[in-house]
């Protein structure tokens, strides 16, 4: 029987043979799945994270030259108004009362626009009986044509039986009688149907005349009839009776007419470049240029009248306005003078509000930069930059409000 020691060294546990090595389960695939994560998540973070450009236009900061250099000095100065070539009061074709006026002072109008209607129930009623006689008229040469008809079947039986010595010749008389009587009233009838369509014609003629319509294409500077009054294209010689509609003016046509004096008339002539400045808008320059010098003089001022055209259109000139013009001489030959900077300019539209302050974005290396700016004046569309802005410089055109200071920018052509 074995001792009991040798018991007790039987139930030992053999450290050694429990701190032997276990076989690696995938321990090799764990950094490479751990790199792989770090690349995706590097990825998704600059995606985030990076920034996007801001689409821009651009235009260059350019050197503003003289006036006097460039486009010659002024030999003369006057002054005058801005007047329309084409200018209509617009009133009806015949004498009626208002029922509707469709316009409003500013209003702009198409040629041909209804602009008002007069009451048009006796005209209307002039139409609908001319149509009644149209019908009436129709009616008629539609009988005549079946009895025509019959006379020209009973014509023929009577010619056979005459032939045939079945009846008189009396009665063959009478059968072509009322044949030939048949024939002249079919005639009339269609004559009475030309003339009830005439009559029918004339009739919506007076129906079309109680529409006032624009004669061309214009604004309405003047509303001169309300609905319920008389309109007349004729004076009526006081009373209540308006003459027109409304005043209709072509904006199209807008000119400067000035009076010079007979003394210095010989100091402009047509084509001759013209600068003009309106009484409202001193710091605008407006390009212009002599049209014609009208051949009559006023014996009272001693004065003839010049036409000018301008060269620029703009809704800020309108009739009657005041206007001051310097008739400036030739420009000078290439290299004779050469042209003075006087400034920068940039495109009106590269100037904007941030904040309270005059700024604009210039783009450098795909980079944006705010700049504050002091504007001098604005004329013709751009704006001349005292201070601020260096030439050549590239400055975003209308800055969007998302667009800061050091944003990424993308110029687009």
């Amino acid at each position: 029987m074995p001792a009991s020691s040798d018991l007790i060294k039987e139930l030992r546990i053999d450290r050694n043979a429990s701190a032997a090595p276990k076989p690696a389960r995938g321990r090799g695939a764990w950094p490479w799945l751990a790199g792989a994560a770090l690349l995706v998540l590097g990825a998704m973070a600059f995606w985030l994270l990076r920034e996007e450009a801001v689409p821009v236009r651009v235009a260059t900061a350019e050197a503003e030259t003289s006036a006097a250099a460039s486009a010659g000095t002024s030999v003369l100065d006057a002054s005058g108004y801005v007047t329309a070539r084409r200018i209509a009061t617009v009133s009806s074709k015949i004498t009626g009362k208002v029922d509707e006026v469709l316009i409003e002072e500013g209003q702009v109008v198409e040629a041909g626009e209804v602009m008002a209607r007069l009451e048009a129930t006796d005209a209307q009623a002039q139409q609908d009986l001319a149509q009644a006689r149209l019908e009436a008229a129709r009616n008629d040469a539609s009988r005549a044509d079946a009895q025509l008809k019959l006379a020209r079947q009973t014509l023929a039986r009577t010619r056979d039986m005459a032939a045939q010595k079945l009846v008189a010749v009396a009665a063959l008389d009478q059968a072509q009688g009322e044949h030939d009587a048949l024939v002249a009233q079919g005639q009339s009838a269609r004559s009475n149907i030309r003339v009830a369509e005439q009559s029918l014609a004339l009739a919506r003629i007076g129906v079309d005349n109680t529409v006032v319509r624009a004669p061309f294409a214009g604004v309405v500077t003047v509303k001169a009839a309300q609905p319920g009054e008389m309109i007349s294209p004729i004076s009526a010689g006081g009373g209540f009776t308006r003459t027109g509609i409304g005043t209709v003016v072509d904006m199209d046509s807008l000119e400067i007419q000035v009076d010079v004096n007979e003394a210095t008339i010989g100091r402009v002539k047509p084509g001759q470049k013209v600068e003009a400045v309106l009484n409202a808008y001193p710091d605008w320059r407006i390009p212009a240029e002599v049209i014609a010098i009208v051949p009559t003089a006023d014996r009272s001022k001693a004065t003839i009248k010049v036409r000018i055209a301008l060269l620029e259109r703009d809704q800020r000139v309108v009739p009657d306005m005041g206007v001051r013009v310097s008739f400036l001489e030739d420009a000078p030959p290439a290299g004779a003078n050469a042209p003075v900077a006087t400034g920068v300019t940039v495109p009106a539209e590269a100037i904007v509000q941030r904040e309270g302050r005059t700024v604009a974005f210039v783009v450098r290396e795909d980079r944006a930069s705010q700049r504050e700016v002091q504007v001098a004046d604005a004329r013709d569309g751009r704006s001349r930059v005292g201070r601020g802005l260096a030439v050549g410089e590239k400055v975003v055109l209308a800055p969007p409000a998302e667009l800061a200071d050091g944003a990424k920018v993308l110029v687009q052509d």
